[in-house]
């Protein structure tokens, strides 16, 4: 029960796209989220902190420079004392050796009474310590001044002075009375030979005396508490901030290794995108249910959050350039032109707080974006022309200008400190927001929409397939022109995209190219009809919308503008041709398929407006006098007859609208059928000789217009329903 009801949600096409582009947004912007603690602020000594309000994120300590811990630790090097292991047997196999030797070999190079000199100097020597000639030099260098000399278990501080090398316990053998005992004596008894360290180095002792001694140098010389002030924009970092913001470094890069920390930060980022995401959809679920369910309207708004949010990621990860550089304006730019001002901006605020938690001025960023986004939004009504870009990049820069020059002067107070590092950044801004115009033309290609733009220039009757629409069915370019000018009257007074319904109605007869001849406003006294059934010439009528979308598809139309094509006669019937099959077989029932139109009806206002502007239009041809009442119940028989045949039925549009619609339809079609002046013949004396037709032109005849065409109403065009 629970796999079918699953399968139902996911298996909507209103659900389906919106929730796979929630979960994939999620899974990209959480995936490239920043997560380790890095510090990206930047400092000098003596310069001032460009950067907003900073409080300690949590305790840490404030570390000594390494300068000042190593000082601590040279002076408690004087504290140090080393430990040496003392073999107090050597002396006595030392004198030994010296008894052993004066019975064989020294017996006559040293006097007896010699012996007991060297024994006692021999004793004194090694009571003292005799110490390896380079573990005494390096203890010396390290400025040991005393050594623990380890006797059963029991240290006791010597001092390193007191200490014998060989080379020193040597000197004093033979310096220590030479009076007495002359030297040149005693070097021939090779007393070297008696001495060897009796002291060693105990290097694990040693190694823990030292590192007691160096923990006893603290690292920190105070606290930081969670939320204290440490600097706030426009300071100048003193030593002692600069000593502290130094201390939040290291505290921040040692937390990178705390996994819990980590953990905390993934799950914060996650619920974090996932709240923005959600005010997102639920914007979009409510007030623009279209765009929610309009699969490429949401893909758009999606890619444009994820490709800023993922840019602004990479920019801060690799520190590459300032983030006021990348144009986050040009998201409301974009988004406005294809879909509307508000949905524009909320996309544009999603994105900032999404690009925001990456950055340490959070409260600037925040600031200038909104600022921009606002300016962006509301000042580009409709991109009509590209001069139109400029104007708005120069508002852009302007309003990312004037918002720091505030908060310059609210920090600071002086305009002579304000810094002007940001406002290179500001123009490089301004210059990039000028590719939005080639961006635009991308994004339609890339999910289907069409601006405004696009419109103005499919509108040009200079365009190839207008052109050949002028040339090759000339009746049916008049008609759509009019058409056209009637449907964007009747957009602006309802308030309807009149570029868009403009467009359409230029080109929604374009399947009249196939067989221009068959419709009566191509025809000069010769109907090809006459030589075909009611069927056969309903079909070929009929035909023509068939053949709109394929001229459509072979140059290259938007979507908007074949709905125009394929909806103009909705799912209705060639009436003239239905109605003449009816008279010559009276008491049969035709087959109404091949004489419906295929539809389908109008689904939007514009859509809904270019049928009634068509059908009044073509009507209006075949009236026999053109005054308001005759133009007024024509407007209300052919608008009211495609109400009740229910053509409406699926588009917004209201009664009112369609009051509104007639009325703008009555006031067009009276301009354009207005009756012209006469002009007066100019009466002549008798004795005034009469000008030949071959003279300077005879005068024009009553009734003629000012052109040369005859005044009054024009002849011609069929009524509703007939070929035309």
């Amino acid at each position: 029960m629970k796999t079918s009801k699953i399968t139902v949600f996911f298996s909507g096409s209103r659900w389906l796209v919106p929730v796979l582009s929630f979960l994939v947004a999620i899974v990209l912007i959480v995936w490239f989220m920043p997560r380790e603690e890095k510090f990206n602020y930047q400092f000098e000594t003596g310069k001032p902190w460009k950067y907003g309000l900073l409080t300690a994120p949590y305790d840490f300590p404030i570390y000594k420079n390494a300068e000042a811990v190593a000082r601590e630790r040279d002076s408690l090097m004087a504290y140090y004392r080393p430990y040496v292991a003392v073999d107090d047997a050597l002396v006595g196999r030392m004198l030994s050796r010296l008894r052993a030797d004066y019975a064989t070999r020294l017996k006559d190079r040293l006097p007896g009474g010699w012996r007991p000199h060297v024994e006692r100097l021999l004793a004194a020597i090694y009571q003292a310590g005799v110490m390896d000639s380079e573990v005494y030099d390096r203890l010396r260098r390290e400025n040991v001044q005393e050594v623990m000399f380890m006797r059963n278990n029991t240290a006791t501080p010597v001092s390193l002075a007191s200490v014998y090398t060989l080379k020193s316990a040597y000197h004093l053998l033979l310096h220590q009375d030479t009076v007495n005992y002359p030297l040149s004596r005693l070097q021939q008894c090779d007393l070297n030979l008696y001495l060897e360290p009796n002291l060693t180095y105990d290097s694990l002792k040693s190694a823990d005396a030292r590192s007691d001694l160096m923990l006893s140098v603290s690292s920190a010389s105070g606290m930081v508490q969670t939320g204290q002030k440490i600097i706030d924009r426009g300071e100048i970092v003193s030593p002692q901030t600069y000593v502290i913001l130094e201390s939040l470094r290291q505290a921040s890069l040692s937390r990178e290794s705390d996994r819990t920390s980590h953990v905390l930060i993934w799950v914060g980022q996650v619920l974090f995108a996932v709240m923005v995401l959600v005010c997102f959809f639920l914007y979009l679920y409510i007030y623009r249910r279209d765009y929610f369910e309009q699969r490429n309207a949401l893909l758009l708004m999606i890619f444009f959050i994820v490709c800023y949010t993922l840019a602004t990621y990479l920019l801060v990860r690799l520190n590459l350039v300032n983030v006021y550089i990348v144009p986050y304006a040009m998201i409301p730019i974009v988004v406005h032109v294809l879909l509307d001002s508000r949905t524009a901006f909320v996309t544009h605020v999603t994105t900032v707080l999404l690009c925001s938690i990456s950055l340490h001025f959070v409260y600037e960023f925040v600031l200038f974006q909104l600022i921009a986004g606002m300016v962006a939004a509301y000042s580009l009504r409709e991109l009509t022309q590209r001069s139109q870009l400029y104007r708005v990049a120069i508002l852009v820069m302007l309003s990312y200008s004037l918002t720091n020059v505030s908060l310059e002067l609210m920090h600071r107070n002086e305009i002579s400190a304000i810094n002007l590092n940001l406002y290179f950044c500001f123009l490089v801004n301004g210059i990039f927001l000028l590719f939005s115009y080639p961006l635009l033309f991308a994004m339609e290609k890339g999910f289907g929409f069409t601006s405004n733009v696009t419109l103005i220039e499919l509108s040009n009757t200079s365009n190839k397939l207008l052109r050949r629409l002028s040339e090759e069915a000339p009746g049916t370019f008049q008609h759509t022109v009019q058409v056209s000018n009637l449907a964007a009257a009747a957009a602006a007074r309802i308030g309807a995209n009149v570029q868009l319904v403009r467009t359409g109605a230029l080109y929604h007869d374009i399947g009249k190219l196939s067989n221009p001849i068959f419709f009566t406003e191509n025809q000069s006294g010769i109907n090809p009809h006459a030589q075909l059934s009611y069927e056969q010439g309903a079909q070929v009528v009929i035909g023509h919308v068939r053949d709109g979308l394929k001229i459509a598809d072979q140059y290259g139309l938007p979507r908007v503008i074949k709905d125009f094509i394929a909806t103009h006669h909705g799912k209705g019937v060639a009436k003239y041709f239905l109605i003449s099959w009816k008279n010559e077989h009276p008491g049969q029932e035709p087959d109404l398929e091949r004489f419906s139109y295929p539809g389908p009806d109008p689904f939007t206002r514009e859509t809904a407006l270019l049928m009634m502007a068509d059908g009044v239009e073509a009507a209006s041809r075949s009236l026999p006098e053109y005054t308001d009442e005759a133009i007024s119940a024509l407007v209300d028989r052919i608008v009211d007859s495609q109400v009740a045949a229910g053509f409406f039925n699926n588009c917004p549009i209201t009664f009112r609208d369609i009051a509104s619609v007639k009325a703008v339809f009555r006031e067009r079609l009276k301009s354009v059928y207005h009756p012209r002046v006469s002009y007066p013949e100019e009466k002549k004396l008798p004795s005034q000789a009469v000008p030949s037709a071959e003279g300077q032109g005879a005068a024009a005849p009553s009734g003629s217009g000012a052109d040369g065409a005859p005044s009054g109403p024009r002849q011609g065009g069929g009524a509703a329903g007939s070929p035309s």
